[in-house]
Order: C-alpha cells, then structure tokens, then sequence
C-alpha cells in the first residue's frame, strides 16, 4: 500500500531555525502529560529518542501522566522500566520534572492540568527551575500574556497559562503545537510551531526534532502566535476535508464515479494529508481510533470560527465544515443510539457523511448508493 504519510528524511538540524544544539547539561527528568491519540506517539518517541541520542538525559525514564492509567501501562508495557515510568499523579510530574509535555484535548482540561501542577509547586518547598511546553491546539488567548481586554462590553481575563506559570519561580511557559494526524505523530513527522523565550526554544527544540517533528516553525515570543498559527494550519485541512466531501458526493450523483475522483486527487493534489483523507472517504473508513476523533474536529473549527470572528477575517469554508461536521457526528450518534454496526469513534474525515444526505445519499455507506449510469 503506498505511503501517502512520510516526508523524506532530513540532514540533522534541517528542520531547526536555530544555529546549535545547547550545550548538554545535568540530566533533566522530562514529563509528559496526555496520552491521547497524538500524546501517546510523541511519548514513546520522546522517549526512545531520549534514550538513544540525548544519554545525559536517560538516566530519567520518561515520567507520563493519563487520566486513563492504562494508556500510560501500555506504553510502560511497551518501551520498558528504563525508558518510562508512570506517575501516579500530576503532583509527582510537576514536582519531580524540569520538562513537562502537555498534550490534551481540550482548553479546559489544559486548564485544570496547568492548575493541578502550578499548585502543587507552590504549596512545596522547590526552587527547581522548570519549562512549560503546551503542545495542544487551546484558543490563543488561554495560553497569551495574562491580562483583561474587553469584549462586547465584558471585561475577559486572557492569558491564564501564563498567569499560573509565571506565578512560579524560575519556570517558563512555551507554547508548541503540532500539525499532522496520529499515523504521522506515530512517525516523528510532524510540523511544530513554537512562541516562547528564544533560549527555551531553542533547548526544547534540539530534544523533540527529529524525535517527535520533522521541523519547527518558530513564531517568535507572544505566546499566542503559535496556538494561532496552528488553527490557520488546521483552517486549510478543515476546507480540505470539506472539499474532498463535496467532490466525492458530487462525483458520485454526477455518474463520474468516487473512483475516478480518487484518481482526480491523485493528480492534481498529491499532498500527504490530502492522499490519506482522500482514501479514508473513498473506503468508508471512518474508524476515528486510528485518526483524529470528529469531536476534535469540531472543537478546532468553534475555535477557527471564533479567532476570524475576533479579527473580522470570515472563512466560509471552515463555516460550512463545521456544519458538516456537527451533521456528521449527529448522523453517528443516531445510528448508534439504534443499536447499527457503526465505529465507535467518528475520525473527522466522517465530514463527507453532511454533503452526502445533503444529496441524499448514504452517510457513511458509499456501496448503498444508487448509481447514475454514465453515458459513453
């Protein structure tokens, strides 16, 4: 089966925007909160890398952190006492850490994550310097300069992850999210925007590229810039899935064919995500467990939707997508609720279920659908 998923291997230090590696240092535990689809693949790689190419930091196993405690055994189970260690709570990852990885699903659980362990540190006795690193697609404001602004006559309090982090001695926040999906998590090559003290940058980068990423786009020192960069990377693949959807249908009430478009695609957008996504609703594989669940989906266009509404910036096609998706994901529910053989987690390129009952066609069956005979 061709590899619609990987990019070609780079020259060590390619993917960096920065001159040098620092200079190793003493061994620093490294944490990683979040074991979800995404979190789970940079984990293990985190650690295997860590072990392997930075040896002054693999005296420390990876210490990890999931509410769900057997996505973190697994991982134990998998890589082994000496490259990961499971954390009982968030107050051993914060206090025992000097690195802590954060990759969640939604703001307000990065929220309580960064309140659990920004109190835990301030009711010890620690002075341990610490570094921050928010890898979750969050709504820039939660992660920016702490402060008020006022909105439709409200007076909103904005920057709360730099507000619990800079309360903390000697600990820095940077905000890094990722782009690509679990199957390019799974192998080191995701893209990584970075904002944040260049210094802290710098160091986190050399750790996590080639490990988890393939490059860092580095977005300077406002924390926002980064979170905001990922919903503008996310903007496009939500419009891809959107477009895709809607060729597809309209290849198939059209009597062109679904496998005709399929090779349409291949043409003409021989992009990685767009060949995957492409296959995903060309096969009905809508199992979100191997991809990304519709519910994330929707949660990254309420947060599009929201930031070009702030900078009066509209983006029509991210507005009709989010439609879809929520038709999407009211479609599953239903069938599921009456008991259908469906996949238990929507993946978000389930998008195409809205365009096809919008022409009436079957949602998530494609071998149900009536053919238009082509004429020669």
């Amino acid at each position: 089966m061709t590899d619609h998923l990987s990019s070609p291997a780079l020259p060590a230090g390619a993917g960096l925007p920065y001159s040098r590696p620092a200079s190793p240092g003493l061994p620093l535990q490294i944490g990683f909160v979040g074991l979800g689809a995404m979190g789970y693949h940079m984990a293990h790689n985190l650690a295997v890398h860590k072990h392997t190419k930075h040896p002054q930091h693999a005296v420390h196993p990876l210490l990890v952190w999931n509410r769900n405690k057997d996505k973190a055994q697994a991982l134990f189970k998998e890589l082994g006492q000496d490259k990961i260690r499971v954390a009982d709570s968030l107050t051993e990852i914060a206090l025992e850490c000097d690195i802590i990885f954060t990759s969640l699903a939604t703001d307000e659980v990065v929220k309580w994550a960064f309140e659990q362990m920004t109190g835990a540190i301030k009711n010890s006795s620690s002075t341990k310097h610490r570094i921050f690193v928010e890898t979750s697609t969050i709504y820039p404001t939660l992660a920016g300069k702490a402060g008020p602004f006022l909105l439709s006559s409200l007076i909103v309090f904005v920057g709360e992850l730099d507000q619990l982090v800079s309360a903390i001695p000697h600990a820095h926040l940077i905000t890094c999210p990722v782009i690509g999906p679990p199957a390019v998590a799974k192998k080191g090559q995701l893209v990584i925007m970075m904002s944040g003290e260049y210094q802290i940058k710098k160091q986190i980068s050399y750790l996590i590229v080639p490990a988890v990423g393939r490059k860092v786009i580095d977005l300077g020192e406002n924390l926002e810039k980064a979170p905001t960069c990922k919903l503008i990377g996310n903007s496009m693949i939500i419009s891809s899935l959107e477009i895709l959807g809607e060729a597809y249908t309209l290849g198939e009430k059209s009597g062109v064919g679904a496998d005709n478009v399929r090779r349409l695609v291949q043409e003409i957008f021989p992009a990685p995500g767009m060949l995957a996504y492409s296959e995903r609703m060309y096969e009905d594989n809508f199992d979100g467990s191997s991809g990304f669940a519709i519910d994330g989906g929707i949660k990254d266009a309420s947060h599009i939707r929201r930031l070009t509404a702030q900078h009066n910036s509209p983006m029509p096609f991210v507005d009709i997508a989010h439609q879809h998706l929520i038709t999407a994901r009211a479609l599953h529910q239903s069938l599921k609720a009456e008991g259908k053989d469906v996949v238990d987690t929507l993946d978000w390129s389930g998008i195409v279920a809205g365009s096809r009952a919008a022409a009436g066609l079957d949602a998530f069956d494609s071998g149900k659908h009536t053919r238009v005979v082509r004429e020669d």
